[in-house]
């Protein structure tokens, strides 16, 4: 799943182009359209001649929060004032709850008089604030000699999404990310209607999330030294996780925590030996192998383990989904892998979530009411097809379209490459409704793009291998198959550039884009 060789030496001798690059040579930007945004909107009729004029006098209009976000992100670059009021007022943008927009769906008119935008709930008013923001110029491209032309395109937009789930994954146990870098990351996202954050938190190499009842866990599994190749170290307390889905849930997006099990455990024995079948502490290993730790699944110290770490951690976790990992297990015997699955998964239900995991799990008959995330290669896998007729359900993360830690092409700096180069016309080229022959499309719940972080070390590592290609796996997530156009995608992407130049993410620039 994750087994390669880095791309080092490479890395070593060939610069980054980076979003920094001049802008100097690149096309003047087109008009926006209310069809420019990303991901593609589902329905939008045009209104030329009726667009609305942003100016000193406008107002925001709506009571709760999302109000005051959208006033926030635009003073900074308009320098208006933007007062948020909950009083009907001319020139003002108005956002407003109404019944039968879905619920994560919006309608959202635009006039010369003002602004509307309705949805059924919060989440609706959210995404349609983020189609908003697109369709405003960027700073770089309002500012002219003469006046900044803040003009919004007339028309009406209806937007819904595609699947309900539209996420991405962030290893931090290869290497461990902070706070701060995962709400930037969370800031990065939230823009293209990604609604879930899976995180990573334990593997061979690191455990990187504090358990009250095994405190040992990050106090040696998040220690200095822990990580790919020894560099680094860190773990999240709970009111650090805490924060963050807090912060996720502002921006609409649901933080989904996965401790990997019974494989991926080497960290976990070396704080607890009793975890292994031996007693013996295994050694530490900060190399990128996989396959060869796993719980001693005979051991009732195994359940009890097991049983603290999802209670504490579906405690602190609104959200419905608990992963419990589960690839990967090549040095547990398969029934001992099938009697562990069978133990594991009611107890994640015995605390009030969804079981989820690596498609793997979906050879157990306990599976049946969990949700299995499908990362292979493959395009026939009766495992998963008996999984899903017996009532489980698919978020599809094919390893060879949706891997962010892939390299781009044989000179992208970092990245691994034992799924293949990705390339953003390769993320986009999928359809999830036919990738497994079998698999109705009742049962595919979305898209999920992970990001491992063997090669990561810094935010600008992150940004660079998730953009822009988790906006493709955004856009399949979100909008219906019938926008699905490679030549349009490629060219609202490319417009969207000087957006990112502006936000300073470092973002690869594809060849296969013509950025603005």
């Amino acid at each position: 799943m994750r087994l390669s060789r880095l791309a080092a030496t490479l890395a070593v001798a060939l610069p980054l182009v980076t979003a920094t690059a001049s802008a100097a040579s690149s096309p003047a930007p087109s008009p926006i359209a209310l069809t420019s945004v990303l991901p593609a909107v589902a329905e939008a009729q045009p209104d030329p001649g009726n667009d609305f004029r942003l100016t000193a006098g406008t107002v925001i209009v709506g009571a709760g929060d999302v109000a005051g976000q959208l006033a926030a992100a635009l003073r900074p670059a308009t320098g208006f004032a933007l007062p948020v009021g909950t009083m009907p007022a001319a020139n003002a943008i108005t956002l407003r709850l109404q019944p039968g927009h879905g619920d994560e769906g919006y309608r959202l008119t635009i006039r010369r008089d003002g602004v509307e935008l309705l949805a059924t709930g919060r989440a609706g008013l959210f995404n349609g604030v983020q189609t908003l923001r697109q369709l405003l110029p960027s700073a770089i491209e309002a500012d002219t000699p003469q006046r900044r032309k803040w003009i919004i395109p007339g028309g009406t937009i209806d937007d819904r999404p595609r699947y309900a789930y539209r996420g991405t994954m962030l290893d931090l146990a290869r290497h461990f990310h902070t706070p701060d870098e995962i709400r930037t990351h969370i800031d990065r996202i939230s823009r293209f209607k990604i609604n879930h954050l899976h995180l990573h938190l334990s593997d061979d190499q690191g455990w990187r999330i504090r358990i009250d009842a095994w405190p040992r866990l990050t106090e040696i599994g998040g220690a200095p030294g822990t990580g790919v190749g020894g560099d680094g170290g860190g773990f999240l307390t709970k009111d650090d996780y805490r924060g963050l889905v807090r912060y996720a849930a502002d921006r609409n997006i649901t933080i989904v925590p996965e401790i990997d099990m019974p494989g991926h455990v080497n960290a976990a024995q070396i704080a607890y030996p009793e975890l292994t079948c031996d007693g013996v502490a295994p050694r530490q290993r900060t190399d990128m192998r996989v396959g060869y730790s796993t719980l001693c699944v005979r051991d009732e110290i195994t359940y009890r383990f097991v049983e603290d770490v999802i209670r504490e951690l579906a405690e602190m976790t609104p959200g419905p989904y608990l992963h419990i990992g589960g690839d990967e297990t090549f040095a547990t015997p398969h029934g001992s892998y099938l009697a562990f699955q069978r133990r594991v998964l009611p107890l994640v239900e015995k605390y009030g979530k969804i079981p989820y995991g690596w498609h793997e799990i979906g050879q157990s008959p306990a599976a049946a009411t969990s949700v299995l995330q499908f990362w292979g290669r493959e395009r026939n896998h009766p495992a998963v097809a008996t999984a899903v007729a017996a009532g489980a359900k698919v978020i599809m993360s094919p390893a060879d379209h949706t891997y962010l830690d892939m390299e781009y092409d044989l000179l992208t700096p970092g990245g691994l490459d034992w799924a293949g180069a990705i390339e953003v016309s390769t993320a986009y080229g999928w359809d999830p409704a036919t990738l497994l022959p079998g698999i109705p499309a009742t049962s595919i719940l979305g898209v999920e793009a992970p990001l491992w972080s063997e090669t990561l070390h810094t935010e600008d590592d992150i940004e660079f291998l998730a953009f822009p290609r988790l906006v493709a796996i955004a856009e399949l997530g979100w909008s219906p198959r019938a926008t699905h156009d490679w030549d349009s995608f490629r060219a609202r992407l490319g417009a969207y550039g000087p957006r990112w130049v502006r936000d300073g993410v470092r973002f690869h620039r594809s060849p296969e884009i013509r950025w603005s």
